[in-house]
Order: C-alpha cells, then structure tokens, then sequence
C-alpha cells in the first residue's frame, strides 16, 4: 500500500547537520557517502536525482498473511497440537558446529526497526535517540525477565536501501542511505554495546548490486545484514504494488559474501535475518545454505491480529525451517483494533521459540 508524503528538503539537511555532529571525534565515513535515502516497510525522503523534494512515497508493512485463507485457531490444544507435530517433523534444525562468538542459540537479540529519516517506518526513527535508547534497553530488560535462559542483546535494524515507487534515475526503484545515517546508528549502538543490522529492500536491483557497497561496515564485528524479499521485484512491478520473491540462490549469495568476510577479517560469525510472511516471498528454501560463518534468521514479519501472526509463524517459518527463527511486532500495525501488542509470553509459546525480536 502506497502513500503520498514529503520531506521538506530543510529538514534533510538538518538531520545531516546533526548527524555529523554526533559522529565521534577522528570518525569518518567507511563508506562514500550518496545523496540521500532509502527504508523498509518504508519511508521515502527527496530523490538524489534533484536537487528539488519530490514526493515521498511511503511503502507500509503488509498484514501478515498466506497464499490461501489460513482459520482462526480453535483453542490453545490446537497451538498444542501444531507445535508437537511441528518439533516431530523438522525441529530442532542441525546447524552447522558453533564457532566463538556465535550469537545464537546462546542468546535472544532484541531489536528497534526503522530509518532516521521517517517516524512512519518504525521506532527507530521515530523517537529521538534519548528517548528511544532507553525505551529499548527496557525491552531488552522485559525479555530478559520473561526467558533467563538467553542473554539478550540490544539491536538497532536499520533500513539502509529502501524500496521506492519512483524509479530513480537509474530505474532501480531504491533508495540508498547515506553514510551519516549508518555511522550515527552506529554510534547509538555503541553507547549501548549493541548489534546494528543493516536491511535491504533491492526494488528492481540486486542483492549483488547492494549488498558489496556496505562492506566497510559489514566488516565490523558487531554489524550484520537483512534482506528483504517482499521489496524484491523480479517481475518489473513496482515496488508496494505486489509482494515480491527471494529464491534460496539469493539467500546464498548473502551466506557466502558473509562467510567471505568472516573469514578474511577474522570475524565472529554474521546474522543474516531474511524476512517473510507469505509462501512465494522465499522458495527454494530446501536449497539454503548452512555454513558457521553465518547465522540464519527467517523473521516473521507480517502484522495483524494475535492469531493471523501465529498462523503466519506456523506455516511459513516453522514448517520451512531453516536455521534459527525470528518475530517482528508492530507497536501499531498489530494494535489497530484495540488488541494489545503480543507478550514476551505469547511469543515465546510460539515453537520453536524465536531468538531474534524485532519491534517496529
């Protein structure tokens, strides 16, 4: 679903201000810096193909939902029922040996979603870094109360290649963020010892195209990346206007440029997080690569009712194991309707129990 915003070229210009202000002293930018933006289940700010704003267009998170109309679950014996039968076919998945510093399945990562550039992509951006910082270390907190059996991680997710419904000059339908934005994630992450994920929504380029330009970051220890399949248009179409589809030869693509980097820098292990909440958003998923270097993440991301988000889990994340499993809850998507956001409980009754938490 597309809507129309704008961002006045003003305050762009601003938040450039002010993030170079915040970069630690003797910091630089890793990488070259582009004009401005991009976001996920996203924002939009002006094009770098004008030095005019131009109309933002905003690309919003989808209900979490299924090729085929999944039932409202009868009752708590049916949760019960599906999980037995789930763990009976296909969990625990064998992943490949521990190396030191693998996150998981040691920990749970708690994360912020968003774009400094929007208040409408997630929290992230929507809250000032005084305000925000605090209000996810109290998460990370709520969630550490709720399983002491995982240490838990703070996380900042943020969108650096956001799909757009323009084309750009160069056609592609994205956005790329510049590199003030990552270092000041970066920088808030620090005050925190925190993770930073860096999340790619390719529009009509290529993971290929995107993911090497933020290598001078994906080679910290403490920065990983994700991708986003539902802003992956191989069809042409525009982005927003139709879900869109990774096969399990791009998934491969990221698990060996990762595996590369680990190996090459010396690094503990990446998390690799792929989003997903429909069937055809991954296929192939029988044919992903597991290497040690890299750690697996298939996140339920779709929003809507308590019972719609654990059908989605069930069935596209838990029948297709992959590796390690994620769940993505929208501090308004999921409470449209008056219901309240779903519990550490809730979601940790969900089999197998996610590792990776992100807020948006």
């Amino acid at each position: 679903m597309l809507k129309p915003s704008f961002i006045p070229i003003f305050l762009v210009l601003w938040l450039t201000a002010w993030a170079c202000h915040q970069r630690p002293s003797g910091q630089t930018s890793a990488v070259r810096d582009s004009v401005p933006v991009a976001v996920t289940h996203p924002i939009q700010p002006p094009s770098p193909d004008s030095l005019q704003p131009k109309p933002d267009t905003t690309i919003y998170p989808t209900p979490a939902t299924s090729d085929t109309a999944h039932p409202k679950p009868a009752d708590a014996n049916h949760a019960k029922d599906s999980a037995s039968a789930a763990k009976t076919r296909v969990w625990p998945v064998k992943f490949p040996p521990l190396l030191p510093g693998s996150i998981f399945p040691e920990h749970r990562v708690v994360a912020f979603y968003g774009n400094l550039y929007s208040k409408n992509m997630g929290i992230l951006g929507e809250l000032p870094p005084d305000q925000m910082i605090p209000k996810l270390l109290q998460y990370a907190r709520m969630w550490q109360e709720a399983d002491t059996t995982k240490k838990v991680i703070p996380a900042l997710h943020l969108i650096v290649v956001t799909a757009q419904g323009y084309p750009g000059k160069d056609g592609k339908h994205r956005l790329r963020m510049p590199n003030w934005m990552i270092d000041s994630v970066l920088h808030m992450a620090d005050r925190i010892h925190g993770l930073v994920f860096l999340d790619v929504q390719v529009g009509l380029s290529t993971l290929q195209d995107e993911v090497p330009r933020l290598e001078p970051y994906l080679k910290l220890p403490n920065v990983h990346l994700a991708i986003d399949p539902e802003f992956s248009m191989k069809t042409g179409a525009v982005p927003g206007t139709r879900i869109g589809t990774f096969d399990a030869a791009d998934v491969n693509y990221c698990v060996d440029y990762l595996s590369r980097l680990v190996q090459e820098y010396q690094l503990p292990p990446k998390i690799l997080v792929v989003h997903r909440f429909t069937q055809r958003m991954l296929t192939n998923y029988k044919a992903i690569k597991l290497r040690p270097e890299v750690q697996i993440v298939m996140d339920m991301d779709g929003w809507g009712p308590k019972w719609l988000k654990i059908n989605s889990y069930r069935n596209f994340i838990a029948r297709e194991p992959v590796e390690f499993t994620g769940f993505k809850l929208f501090f308004k998507n999921d409470t449209r309707n008056g219901q309240p956001i779903m519990t550490p409980q809730e979601v940790l009754s969900l089999f197998p129990p996610p590792v990776y938490i992100q807020y948006q």
